[in-house]
């Protein structure tokens, strides 16, 4: 197929058309739904987020807040970054656990010129005494 993706057996449209989908539905019933595969489905996702993601312009932040979401039972975390300057809330960044080398990933994808250009940052994650996160 001369629009697939590589050795993939998906084109590009196809791909951005079942990511679109998993954000109404579960990545199973979009995979149901479209009579394709989970790995089908999950790729579609990461082919849209790294794409995103190296055509997002990171220029001009100021603010940003970090917080921590449960995402199974028991201890299971992850940290996220999003963008809280006047008129621009965005998620910028989510990261699996919630440590302090967690939060280091994040600010070295940011990369060092950006991070000094930060004026606020607002968390209320817990922390050890110290200062570093738990």
């Amino acid at each position: 197929m001369p629009s697939a993706l590589g050795k993939r057996q998906i084109t590009h449209n196809y791909a951005l058309y079942l990511a679109e989908w998993l954000k109404r539905i579960s990545c199973q019933e979009v995979a149901e739904a479209f009579r394709t595969t989970w790995h089908h489905v999950f790729y579609s996702v990461e082919m849209a987020v790294t794409w995103s993601r190296t055509h997002q312009d990171l220029s001009g932040i100021k603010s940003i807040g970090i917080n921590e979401i449960q995402w199974q039972k028991g201890n299971k975390y992850l940290t996220v970054v999003y963008q809280i300057d006047q008129g621009q809330k965005r998620l910028y960044w989510v990261g699996q656990h919630r440590k302090t080398k967690t939060l280091l990933y994040f600010f070295r994808w940011l990369g060092k010129e950006r991070t000094a250009e930060l004026q606020n940052v607002c968390s209320d994650m817990p922390t050890r005494p110290g200062g570093s996160p738990i």
